[in-house]
């Protein structure tokens, strides 16, 4: 064998090492930026579920309130108003319960302040990245932010003030017990449904899910 073959070769096997391991190091930056990115997609997809689920449940706390307040049509013109902030119930139980099962934890939950009723949820996922290999990133989790709002689908419009009130019989000054209750006013979701409001007849209200909905939203 000649001699300068030798030599090139061994020259050159330092460069194949070099280029081995630099692939191998650009293989583990990808690897390490593509797990925070399913890390943080993960957390995203977490908080945007915990947020939509303490707004849901939200919702659902308002309804024994709402029929309780069926005769009252100055309550139900509130309600049915933009600016309706919900219920006094706190949600966020429901958010936590979300994100455990999301593998995450809450690090903040709590009701919007800036006039809609919603929730704002913040978490961090339980699993760390496992690798250091970009400085600082060993053993982070991930964060996100998710907001949920619940809006009315409906307005409410009163009956006029000038309705018959019920008649007395005759003989006495109580109210004709057969007469017919009139209702407080109408409720109007578009499509086809309109629900007149009867305190009465319960069984004619709409679900919460058809009154008010609920969705994600900027912070």
């Amino acid at each position: 064998m000649r001699p300068e073959v030798c030599e090139d070769s061994g020259q050159a096997l330092p460069l194949y090492i070099t280029a081995v391991v630099g692939l191998l190091f650009l293989a583990l930056i990808f690897f390490a930026f593509g797990e925070a990115d399913i890390q943080r997609n993960g957390a995203q997809s977490a908080a945007d579920a915990a947020a939509l689920a303490a707004a849901k449940e939200s919702r659902s706390l308002l309804e024994p309130d709402l029929k309780a307040h069926l005769a009252d049509p100055d309550y139900l013109a509130s309600m049915f108003s933009p600016s309706f902030l919900g219920g006094s119930d706190n949600a966020c139980w429901r958010a936590a319960s979300f994100a455990v099962l999301n593998k995450a934890g809450i690090v903040r939950c709590q009701p919007l302040a800036d006039g809609r009723w919603g929730y704002e949820v913040r978490l961090q996922s339980t699993k760390a990245l496992s690798t250091d290999i970009v400085p600082g990133t060993g053993g982070k989790k991930a964060e996100a932010v998710a907001v949920a709002v619940v809006e009315p689908r409906c307005t409410f419009t009163p009956e006029s003030d000038n309705a018959p009130e019920p008649t007395s019989s005759p003989d006495t000054d109580d109210p004709d017990p057969e007469a017919t209750t009139m209702p407080v006013g109408k409720v109007r979701c578009g499509g086809d449904l309109d629900w007149v409001v009867d305190s009465e007849d319960l069984t004619l209200m709409p679900d919460m899910a058809d009154l008010f909905s609920v969705r994600l939203a900027e912070k």
